[in-house]
């Protein structure tokens, strides 16, 4: 039987020194590695706006998406599923990064792009291959 695939979202939060905020996952896709927070768009719900919610959830802070910087996908990477993700641009409006659900996030730090943690999820690597960008 085919899986369907799976449709997720997340952000590329910058600060205005240009470091990028990642979270450690502790569940798999990826568990143990840094990615974009972010999570599974619930049907219905439009992307930008799970995007918007479900980094309230993981970091409590308000972010404005200030546009698309790319698709990425996640394939089997330890949990047997298909992932697709837009990943947004966006900046913080309101609060100051926490972990909020500590049985899905071991920490979340800013990292300078030619100093980022490993090992890093799949998104966070499509976002930095899609924006020209260097990392780890």
């Amino acid at each position: 039987m085919t899986k369907p695939v799976e449709a997720g979202c997340g952000a590329a939060i910058l600060d205005a020194g240009g470091r990028l905020l990642l979270i450690q996952r502790l569940r798999q896709p990826e568990a143990g590695a840094w990615g974009l927070p972010g999570g599974k768009i619930d049907f219905g719900e439009r992307a930008e706006d799970t995007a918007r919610r479900e980094i309230l959830e993981e970091l409590g802070v308000e972010i404005e998406i200030t546009g698309l910087a790319c698709i990425a996908e996640t394939i089997d990477a330890g949990d047997g599923r298909h992932w697709v993700a837009p990943v947004y641009s966006a900046r913080i409006v309101s609060g100051a990064p926490e972990v909020m659900e500590p049985e899905k996030h071991g920490g979340w730090g800013w990292f300078a792009l030619d100093a980022l943690p490993a090992p890093l999820t799949s998104p966070v690597r499509d976002w930095l291959k899609a924006t020209g960008r260097t990392g780890a």
